[in-house]
This record gives C-alpha cells, sequence and structure tokens, in this order.
C-alpha cells in the first residue's frame, strides 16, 4: 500500500520566514544600526533568499517597521490588564484613570527597559530624525495608532467626568507620554515604575497644591 504524503503547508511556511524575517531584522538593527543593516544580512540572519523579502517588502525600512509592528501587537496580546478589569481599545478600563494609566505606563518602562526593544528601537528613533521620510512612517504607522489608544481612553474619562470638559486629549496624552520618551532617548534621568507612577500624577494633578 502506498503511504499518503501531505503536502507542505505553504501558509505555514510563509509565516515561519516572516517571522524569521522579523526577528533577524530587530536583531540586526540593535547589533549594527540601522544604516549598516540590509535586506542582504537580513536574508542571511533568517535563512531565507533574498528574492523572499522582496516579495513582500520593497525596502528594509518597511521591513523594520512591520517587525516593530508585529513586535508590538504580540506584546498587547501577550500583556493582561489587572484582574477584573475589562479592556478598553487595548488599554485598561477599571473605571480609575489614574490606576489605569500607571498600569499602562509601568508596562510601558518595562519594554523600554527591555534590551530587545530598547537597541533597534533607538536606531529607528535615531535614523528617523535624518531620514524625513523614515520618521514619518514610523509617526504614522508605529507611534500613532497607540496615541490614539490614550486619546480613546482619555475621552471615556471625560466622559465618566473623571477629566474635565475642555481638556484636549492630544495635549493631555503628551503630558502623560513625552516624559518617559525623553528619559528613554537621552537617558536623562532613571526610568522605573515610581517615576511612572509620578508622571501620570504630575499629569493628573499639576503642580499646584491640593
Amino acid at each position: 500500500m502506498a503511504t499518503r504524503t501531505t503536502a507542505p503547508d505553504a501558509s505555514r511556511r510563509s509565516e515561519r520566514s516572516r517571522r524569521a524575517i522579523y526577528e533577524a531584522a530587530l536583531s540586526l538593527i540593535g547589533e549594527v544600526g540601522y544604516r549598516r543593516t540590509t535586506i542582504e544580512g537580513i536574508a542571511a540572519r533568517a535563512g531565507v533568499g533574498k528574492q523572499t523579502i522582496y516579495r513582500w517588502w520593497s525596502s528594509k525600512a518597511e521591513v523594520l517597521l512591520e517587525a516593530f509592528l508585529d513586535a508590538g501587537e504580540r506584546a498587547n496580546e501577550a500583556a493582561a490588564a489587572p484582574p477584573g478589569v475589562e479592556r478598553f481599545d487595548g488599554l485598561p478600563n477599571s473605571g480609575d484613570l489614574e490606576a489605569d494609566l500607571k498600569f499602562v505606563l509601568r508596562a510601558t518602562v518595562d519594554e523600554l527597559l527591555d534590551p530587545k526593544y530598547d537597541l533597534p528601537a533607538r536606531a529607528l528613533a535615531a535614523e528617523g530624525v535624518v531620514d524625513r521620510e523614515l520618521g514619518r512612517q514610523v509617526v504614522e504607522r508605529l507611534l500613532e495608532p497607540s496615541l490614539q489608544l490614550y486619546v480613546q481612553r482619555l475621552e471615556a474619562a471625560q466622559e465618566a467626568g473623571e477629566v474635565r470638559t475642555g481638556i484636549d486629549p492630544r495635549i493631555a496624552l503628551e503630558l502623560i507620554v513625552a516624559p518617559l520618551a525623553q528619559r528613554w532617548l537621552q537617558s536623562s534621568g532613571p526610568l522605573s515604575h515610581a517615576y511612572a507612577d509620578s508622571v501620570v500624577e504630575y499629569a493628573l494633578y499639576g503642580l499646584a497644591p491640593r
């Protein structure tokens, strides 16, 4: 009797290749920087042919941006909200804005301190300052979707009476996320959960005596 063989699953093979390319791209940009990272180098590290990469992407910038997007999506899926708290468009919504923002910023600190994220993200951010088009894509595709989650959460807090009407959620979110970005990019001070908590408290309650 002839043995039946199963044909290789092309979709699974493609997914493995795509995942290997993402990991190779992030590793290389962290090791050698954006400019020295090449499609050839990514292909060699991932164990795929160069044409495999060009079949899906037209440039290394596209590869790296999608690698970051994929890493962010997987991190969001893995991150659980606090026990008993529902997620609100990707952010926790316990009805307590302060607690929810502290939870998110603490998780952000952990991500920023993770070498797997830190090195490639710094290299990409630095190149984005020089390469305006790359910088635009980083903001549009990588940063803006995350910032919109804050906007939506703050708008919900306004509707619930936790934030006064008339506050611009876009400016408000910058008071929350910008300090962490500055400390991370410029190493102007230590990043910690305590610092994240203070940023939230200062942003929500200001500097005037209470």
